[in-house]
């Protein structure tokens, strides 16, 4: 269990586009909320180490993952951190029970494999433990790419609209499943939507970007999600 926040104040340019971010993510999960175009996602890269800013510091609880200043940056396997996509990113090669067990970093592989057979339960799709990626349905594969976020024991959980694809129904049961783990957990997470119901289920807090800016931050009942672009 953890208490630690993450602490972002970064910026970066190209020639299309600035991202000019400031923001804080303690335990719970804050929303990036804004139009396409604004720059969630990018956001989402610089946190994980994906995309490299240029300037500016992130943090977790004091330990720097990033300072431009200082020319010091945590290597991503370091940083300990699950990142779900729309596109799930499962390894069609490997089965369920392998694709959890993947990010796996302690533990004989014949542990990894019990742990990983465990998670799936946990997530209610025990089923595909031995079957390839192929042969699940959306919901399926989006419970097998949630059951490996969790099982890496992450320091930091970052959603890029994992749910967007998914009906009404399913989509509702993940994110019920999400927010159970989290409260458990106790982690920072970021959440990034277009969806107001994703925000008001999972949210604690929403920092609003437009243009590659935040424009304004807000709990989750105090947030105008009609607003965006």
């Amino acid at each position: 269990m953890s208490s630690a926040s993450l602490d972002v104040r970064i910026g970066l340019a190209t020639k299309s586009f600035t991202l000019d971010v400031a923001f804080e993510a303690p335990p719970g999960v804050t929303v990036l909320y804004g139009p396409s175009g604004a720059g969630k996602s990018r956001t989402l890269g610089c946190i994980a180490g994906i995309v490299r800013p240029d300037r500016g510091r992130v943090t977790l609880d004091g330990e720097i993952w990033f300072d431009h200043a200082s020319r010091r940056e945590k290597p991503i396997h370091e940083r300990r951190v699950a990142y779900v996509f729309q596109s799930l990113a499962l390894f069609p090669h490997m089965t369920g029970a392998e694709n959890v067990a993947y990010g796996m970093t302690s533990g004989t592989s014949s542990q990894k494999q019990e742990r990983a057979q465990a998670m799936l339960a946990r997530m209610r799709v025990p089923h595909l433990a031995a079957r390839k990626p192929r042969t699940f349905s959306g919901g399926e594969a989006q419970r097998v790419a949630l059951a490996r976020a969790f099982a890496m024991s992450p320091r930091l959980l970052l959603l890029d609209e994992p749910f967007s694809a998914l009906d009404a129904g399913v989509k509702r049961e993940l994110l019920d499943e999400v927010a159970t783990w989290l409260e458990r957990e106790r982690i920072p997470a970021i959440l990034v939507t277009h969806q107001a119901e994703e925000a008001r289920v999972l949210g604690h807090r929403v920092v609003h970007l437009e243009h590659g800016r935040v424009v304004r931050e807000s709990s989750v009942d105090e947030a105008d999600f009609a607003s965006r672009a």
